[in-house]
C-alpha cells in the first residue's frame, strides 16, 4: 500500500466551490421583486425582552418604502433549526412583496436568552417587525414551522390584534407549548401539516398523520366542525377573522423545508389574506436554486478541508506526522466481519437509547448547556466504548502506528481554522450559512466558541477510540475506493439503514415505528449524510499519516462545531 500522490488542488477546488455557491444563493436571495428591483436582505439585531439580544434576517422589498408601506410577515424555523432554514419561504414572501423578518428563536442560531424563553422570542419578532417604517402594520401575517409554530401563536396570544393571517407548517395549536385554538383564535389560520409529518401524535393527538383529517377532535374543535375536515376547503369567514384551512402536501415534518406545495400553499394563503402584496402564480419558486447553491458549497467546505489537511502535512513543521498508511487485517476472515458488524451495529442499536436517556436523565445545566449536542456526545462516547470492550473480549484488531499527539493536535485545529476562516468570510460578504436542507454548517457565535469547549473534549475521545477500530479494517491489499467504501458502511451503513427501514414502512403504511421518539428520529436523518463525511476524513488523514489521531481530533473539532452551532441552548 503506497501513500497518496499530492492533492493540494483540493483545496482550491473546495474554495472556488465555496465562493461560486456562496455568490450564487446570495443572487437568489435577493431576486428581484415585482418592480425589477433587488431584495435588500439585511443581518439584524434588536433587544427583546429583559435585554435579550435577538437575531434575524430582514428581506425588505424594493418597492417597500416609508411612502409605500409594504405588508410584513413574521417567519420562523422549528426547534435545533436557524433563520436560515426558512429561506424557502422567506425568499418566496419576499419576491410578492412582502417584508420578511426570518428571526432566530431565542436560544438558537444568534439569538440570546435560553430555548423556549420570552415566548420563543415570537412576541419581540412581531413587535420589531411592526415598529419598522416600511412596514403596515395592519398588515402583518405570522408564519412558522414546528415550534416555530408555537412561536407565532405566542406572539398571536401577546398581540391578538397585530396580525391578520397566520400559516402554521408542520405545528399546532394546544398543547404542549402553544395556547389552545378555537373556531375563533388563531385569526385566519392555514394549517399546512403534510401527510407523513412525524410528530401528529403530539401535535394533534392522531398516530397517523394521514388520518388527521378523521381522527383529530383537537383539530375538528379549532376548525368548528364535528365533520371530516376537507383539504383545501375553507372554512369560517375571512372577513371575520375566523377563515381555517387544511393542506396536506405528501411530504414529512423537515420535508416542509424543501417542498414547493408547502412554500406555495403559505404564499397562496397570504395572497387571500393580505392586502398589498404582489400576487404570482405559487408554482413561480426561485428558491431551490439557492438551496442547491448552498450545498455546493458544503461540498466544497469537506473539500477544502480534505485539501488543507493535504497541503499542511507536506510542510516540514509536520513532517513527523507522515507515514505510509499500513493496514492491519490481513484478510477478510471471520474475526474482520465480527469487527464490521460491531462497528455497523453498535452505535446504531444505542442511538435511541442513548437520546432518550440523556433525555429523561441530563437535564440542560450551564455546564451541559445544549440537550442534543449532550446527547450525541454520550451516544459516542457510550458507542465508542461498548464497542471497545466487544472488540476486546475477541482479538482487538485496532493496534496501529501513532501520530505524535503535539503535531496531530496541531495539525487539526490550523485545518479546522482555515475552514472556518473560509465560512467567516462567506458569512460576511454573502450573508449566508453553507447547508442543504437539515444539514447546516454555520459560523459560531462567542456563545457558542464558548460551549463548544465543553463538549469538544468528549466527542474527540470518542472518535480516537472509534476510529481506531474502523480504520483496524482496512487490508492492505484494498484499493482506495474499497477503503473509503468500507469505511463508510462502518461508520454510517448501521444508521442509513435504519432510517431507510423507518421510512420505507411508514411511507407504506403511514405509522411511524419510532412515533415513540420522533424528534430523535428527524435528528437521525443527519447523521446519514454526516457520518459517511467523518469516515472519508479519517480515511484520507490516516493514508497520509498511516494514524487515526489526526483524523479522529479533527473530526471531532468539526462535528462539534457543526452541533454546536446548529442547535439549541436550553441553559
Amino acid at each position: 500500500m503506497t501513500a497518496p500522490r499530492h492533492r493540494g488542488w483540493l483545496a482550491l477546488i473546495g474554495l472556488l466551490l465555496i465562493l461560486v455557491g456562496a455568490a450564487c444563493a446570495m443572487l437568489v436571495r435577493t431576486a428581484p421583486d415585482a418592480s425589477g428591483s433587488p431584495v435588500r436582505v439585511t443581518d439584524i439585531r434588536f433587544v427583546g425582552t429583559g435585554g435579550t439580544v435577538m437575531s434575524g434576517l430582514l428581506y425588505v422589498p424594493a418597492s417597500a418604502n416609508p411612502a409605500h408601506r409594504a405588508p410584513g410577515i413574521l417567519a420562523v424555523h422549528g426547534y435545533i433549526n436557524s433563520r436560515e432554514t426558512q429561506d424557502g419561504f422567506s425568499i418566496e414572501f419576499a419576491r410578492r412583496g412582502y417584508v420578511v423578518l426570518a428571526l432566530d428563536q431565542t436560544g438558537h442560531g444568534y439569538s440570546g436568552g435560553k430555548a423556549f424563553s420570552n415566548g420563543f422570542g415570537g412576541p419581540d419578532g412581531l413587535k420589531y417587525l411592526r415598529s419598522l417604517t416600511m412596514v403596515d402594520p395592519d398588515q402583518i401575517g405570522l408564519e412558522g414551522h414546528s415550534m416555530g409554530g408555537w412561536t407565532v401563536l405566542a406572539a398571536a396570544a401577546a398581540m391578538p390584534d397585530a396580525y391578520r393571517a397566520i400559516v402554521l407548517e408542520g405545528s399546532s395549536t394546544g398543547a404542549p407549548y402553544a395556547r389552545e385554538g378555537s373556531p375563533d383564535w388563531p385569526r385566519n389560520l392555514a394549517l399546512v401539516y403534510s401527510r407523513y409529518d412525524e410528530f401528529s401524535k403530539i401535535m394533534w393527538g392522531v398516530d397517523r398523520a394521514v388520518d388527521l383529517t378523521t381522527g383529530s377532535a383537537k383539530l375538528k374543535s379549532v376548525f368548528g366542525t364535528k365533520e371530516t375536515i376537507v383539504p383545501g376547503k375553507t372554512y369560517g369567514s375571512m372577513a371575520a377573522g375566523t377563515a381555517r384551512v387544511l393542506y396536506q402536501p405528501a411530504t414529512t415534518h423537515p420535508g416542509d423545508h424543501i417542498s414547493t406545495v408547502a412554500i406555495g400553499h403559505a404564499t397562496d394563503w397570504f395572497a387571500r389574506t393580505l392586502k398589498g402584496g404582489t400576487p404570482r402564480p405559487s408554482s413561480d419558486q426561485i428558491w431551490y436554486w439557492k438551496e442547491i447553491a448552498t450545498g455546493v458549497s458544503l461540498i466544497g467546505f469537506v473539500l477544502l478541508v480534505l485539501g488543507s489537511f493535504d497541503l499542511l502535512v507536506r510542510t516540514a513543521p509536520f513532517a513527523g506526522l507522515r507515514g505510509a498508511p499500513r493496514g492491519v487485517s490481513a484478510t477478510r476472515d471471520r474475526r474482520w466481519r465480527r469487527d464490521l458488524w460491531l462497528a455497523v451495529l453498535v452505535p446504531t442499536l444505542l442511538f435511541y437509547p442513548c437520546f432518550i436517556a440523556v433525555y429523561l436523565l441530563l437535564p440542560a445545566t450551564a455546564f451541559l448547556p445544549q440537550t442534543v449536542t449532550t446527547q450525541v456526545a454520550v451516544w459516542a462516547l457510550v458507542s465508542a466504548a461498548a464497542g471497545w470492550v466487544l472488540r476486546r473480549s475477541g482479538t482487538d484488531r485496532s493496534r496501529a502506528a501513532d501520530s505524535p499527539w503535539v503535531p496531530a493536535i496541531a495539525i487539526a485545529l490550523i485545518t479546522t481554522a482555515i475552514a472556518y476562516l473560509a465560512l467567516f468570510a462567506v458569512d460576511r460578504l454573502f450573508g449566508t450559512d453553507l447547508r442543504f436542507w437539515i444539514i447546516a454548517v454555520k459560523w459560531p457565535d462567542a456563545r457558542q466558541w464558548g460551549i463548544a469547549l465543553i463538549y469538544v473534549v468528549p466527542i474527540t475521545a470518542a472518535f480516537l477510540v472509534q476510529q481506531r477500530g474502523v480504520l483496524a479494517l482496512i487490508v492492505p491489499s484494498d484499493w482506495p475506493g474499497r477503503m473509503y467504501g468500507n469505511a463508510v458502511l462502518a461508520m454510517g451503513g448501521g444508521i442509513s439503514a435504519l432510517m431507510a427501514l423507518i421510512y420505507a414502512i411508514f411511507f407504506a403504511t403511514g405509522t411511524l415505528i419510532t412515533g415513540f421518539d420522533p424528534l430523535t428520529t428527524v435528528i437521525a436523518l443527519q447523521f446519514v449524510a454526516v457520518l459517511p463525511v467523518i469516515a472519508i476524513v479519517a480515511v484520507f488523514v490516516w493514508r497520509r499519516t498511516g494514524s487515526h489521531r489526526a483524523g479522529a481530533v479533527l473530526t471531532g473539532m468539526l462535528v462539534t462545531l457543526y452541533v454546536v452551532a446548529g442547535t439549541a441552548t436550553q441553559a
